[in-house]
């Protein structure tokens, strides 16, 4: 395979990820990467397959995540690039693998902040329909708001991307808005 397509990141992803708040979690991950390529002018479904596939080991192996995608990956004709990025979204956390390209630094970033903007979108009536980057920043700063969701991550990735956290918020949000549906992050108003 030359590049990894959505469609085989969906079957790839489905064969190690049953739970439910698993899925939403890649799905969350992989519309947010969609928009962030948009942002940069990039292959969309490329970087979505990317984000659709990057916890491909977490619900099996929680204690050792990311040291069981590797090799199971390269064995079904992951591309080494690709299974190179979903590594680097571990980096100073489970991996040594430092995120060097723009979706390597984007999946690092995104990861976390799509929980920050999943949990402000389930507390309000409208979802993520209305749902801006102000709200969001306020939640951001609050430390015991999505308190698995590690700030120094966001913040580390932002960098790395030379943007504000802000910035990659809008993007993120823009990305997930319209599935909001699928995302259970509709609102109770509709």
């Amino acid at each position: 395979m030359e590049k990894l397509t959505l469609e085989e990141a969906r079957r790839l992803n489905a064969t190690m990820v049953q739970e439910e708040h698993l899925i939403i979690h890649a799905l969350n991950v992989c519309y947010a990467m969609g928009a962030m390529a948009r942002h940069f002018q990039e292959d969309e479904e490329h970087w979505m397959a990317v984000g659709m596939l990057h916890d491909y080991d977490y619900e099996k192996y929680p204690d050792e995540h990311l040291q069981h995608t590797k090799e199971p990956l390269l064995a079904k004709g992951v591309p080494e690039a690709d299974v190179r990025a979903i590594l680097s979204h571990g980096y100073g956390i489970c991996t040594d693998v430092r995120p060097e390209t723009l979706m390597e630094k984007s999946l690092f970033t995104v990861d976390e902040m799509t929980g920050i903007i999943q949990a402000c979108a389930r507390m309000r009536p409208n979802g993520i329909s209305d749902l801006e980057v102000k709200s969001f920043m306020k939640k951001f700063k609050d430390k015991r708001f999505a308190a698995k969701c590690s700030r120094d991550t966001i913040l580390q990735g932002c960098e790395m991307l030379g943007m504000e956290p802000g910035e990659v918020a809008a993007i993120c949000i823009e990305g997930m808005r319209p599935h909001a549906k699928e995302l259970g992050i509709a609102g109770t108003e509709n």
